[in-house]
């Protein structure tokens, strides 16, 4: 099948992987790998399976493994800041430790904290923790959070990244039927080119853009 459009960057594409009903596609421009929209959840099957995440934000060992987020927020930005955790879930341990130190965050989620006022504020700093691979429309989805960022601010991305050299057919990360767009380190410099992200750094699972 494949020749869809890339939905970050509408570059052509054609087809790298077939896992079962499940098409995945490669882009040639921004070097992404995404699901084909056939095969994407029902917005209600979509839910279920979120509500199926053992997602406790007082849960340390959650904590634990968003740290590299917090860990970062906490070296860059003080109390004084204002943040925003973007697609947080049903609950945020980032939110919970953060503001547990004193910090003024507030949290967005497009099925359990959908609350649109609060797009309508900008950001010091933005974590998308776990969420950036579920964005069916990722080019509308970092424009917004490109808009949410005061100037030098920074958005915290974590999210396990696509490589050519990785067995993509024992790879976890693409068998959640909601991980519909798997970047590529290239697909950042792609996104900071296009969205005027002044930089991008990358460090294990995270990758910082800077506004």
């Amino acid at each position: 099948m494949g020749d869809l459009k890339c939905p970050l960057c509408s570059g052509s594409s054609q087809t790298y992987y077939i896992q079962g009903q499940r098409e995945f596609l490669y882009c040639s421009l921004c070097l992404s790998v995404f699901l084909h929209p056939k095969d994407y959840l029902s917005p209600e099957a979509e839910q279920k399976h979120y509500l199926n995440h053992n997602n406790d934000p007082e849960d340390v060992r959650y904590q634990n493994f968003t740290s590299p987020v917090t860990n970062r927020i906490l070296a860059d930005f003080s109390t004084q800041h204002r943040g925003l955790d973007f697609g947080s879930g049903t609950g945020s341990p980032i939110l919970k430790v953060l503001t547990d130190k004193g910090y003024d965050m507030c949290q967005y989620d497009l099925y359990f904290h959908n609350y649109p006022e609060i797009l309508e504020n900008k950001y010091d700093y933005i974590a998308c923790s776990e969420t950036a691979e579920h964005f069916k429309d990722p080019h509308t989805e970092f424009a917004q959070l490109r808009k949410l960022l005061k100037p030098g601010g920074k958005l915290y991305i974590m999210t396990d990244r696509f490589d050519p050299n990785r067995d993509f057919g024992a790879w976890f990360y693409k068998t959640d039927p909601t991980h519909v767009f798997l970047y590529s380190d290239e697909s950042f410099g792609w996104i900071a080119n296009e969205f005027g992200f002044t930089n991008v750094f990358i460090d294990g699972r995270v990758v910082v853009l800077t506004a």
